[in-house]
């Protein structure tokens, strides 16, 4: 094992529960106890849940699922609301000892990174440990780390273990580590390809494994069969990007009560514009274009776009487009939930140092 784990050059670093366990350490009297981290901390509100410690998680507990929903699980958890500024401030000082041990950092998350560390003199189980060390010495937190030979078994490897775990995977251990896996666990597949996959019988990764590259692409088209016949048996060529840039910035609200005032929308649309456009400037960006969400009582979801001339960041050009999306929204029912993203996303100076991209908040 030892010549192959030479061999494996790629880090996964993922923090545990790390929203939750940033609380903790603000609250040590909450250590222990179930907690969670989800909209303003009320589950008697609308919202749903950001992280669960791993002792809540245990009662069923995770994320995207409804406050309340939580609540009637766990009714012992300890309700926090979202501390976007306090996480983003400890995510910063995190990648930055991942920088200084890497400069080969692709920071794919406000609590994950990927690390090349090729030219590091020391075993990757050393550099592992020495991670896992640091972190925990200068912010009080544990993380796991997979090691493996591309960006997708890495990944994979720093769930195996969690909380404050150490996994190596080498192609050689797919087939024991990897294959009894749910395909869930498998990188691109979500819900909806997860029921479809069940529905041909197939429940694992060795399932997948199992399948010839022509029956996969005939039921899943050619790119996408491709990528599963390869990642069901650990093939990944993904590179590590450092210069990353965000696809989006968005923000939204749902109402704790479905509003039918079009003034309390629009206010709502003007906050969060705000927002994205504060994010915006912190990281740099300029955008081309701006959508408008709209959900209504009746969970009927519209949304509208805006392309704008040239990138901007500009506040009053972007409420501007904003509000003209909104006009082209016919407010009949109550509304939910309002949203907005910006998107065509542009550095202002493309060859100035890179910015960490600002965390969106929603799933817009």
């Amino acid at each position: 094992m030892e010549n192959e784990t030479k061999k494996c050059r790629i880090l996964h670093v993922d923090m545990d529960a790390f929203f939750a366990s940033v609380e903790v350490l603000r609250r040590p009297e909450l250590k222990g106890r179930p907690v969670v981290i989800g909209g303003a901390g009320d589950p008697t509100r609308r919202g749903v849940v950001s992280t669960a410690s791993y002792e809540a998680r245990k009662s069923g507990v995770h994320s995207a699922m409804p406050l309340r929903t939580a609540l009637k699980l766990c009714p012992d958890c300890v309700f926090l609301p979202v501390d976007y500024n306090e996480y983003s401030r400890v995510s910063m000082r995190i990648k930055k000892i991942l920088f200084e041990i890497s400069p080969l950092m692709e920071d794919v998350g406000i609590d994950e990174a990927y690390l090349d560390i090729s030219s590091r003199p020391e075993p990757p189980e050393e550099t592992a440990r020495m991670i896992k060390e640091r972190v925990l010495r200068e912010t009080g937190l544990t993380c796991s780390v997979g090691i493996a030979p591309n960006k997708l078994l890495a990944k994979m490897a720093s769930d195996l273990q969690k909380p404050d775990g150490l996994t190596f995977i080498g192609m050689a251990d797919v087939e024991r580590l990897i294959w009894p896996l749910g395909v869930r666990k498998l990188q691109g597949i979500g819900p909806k390809t997860e029921a479809y996959l069940k529905e041909m019988g197939i429940n694992t990764i060795a399932d997948i494994a199992s399948k010839g590259l022509e029956w996969l692409q005939d039921r899943l088209g050619k790119s996408y069969g491709l990528y599963l016949y390869d990642a069901s048996r650990g093939i990944h060529e993904s590179p590590i990007v450092t210069q990353w840039k965000p696809k989006s910035i968005s923000r939204e609200e749902t109402f704790e009560l479905d509003v039918s005032n079009w003034q309390a929308v629009a206010r709502s649309l003007s906050f969060l514009m705000r927002d994205v456009a504060g994010a915006m400037r912190e990281g740099g960006y300029e955008a081309r274009t701006v959508t408008v969400k709209i959900r209504f009582e009746d969970f009927n979801t519209l949304t509208r776009a805006r392309t704008l001339p040239a990138e901007t960041d500009g506040l009053d050009v972007l409420r501007k487009a904003a509000f003209e999306c909104l006009s082209r929204i016919e407010l009949d029912k109550r509304v939910r939930l309002v949203g907005v993203r910006v998107t065509g996303l542009k550095l202002k100076n493309e060859q100035a140092e890179r910015k960490t991209p600002p965390c969106s908040k929603d799933g817009m």
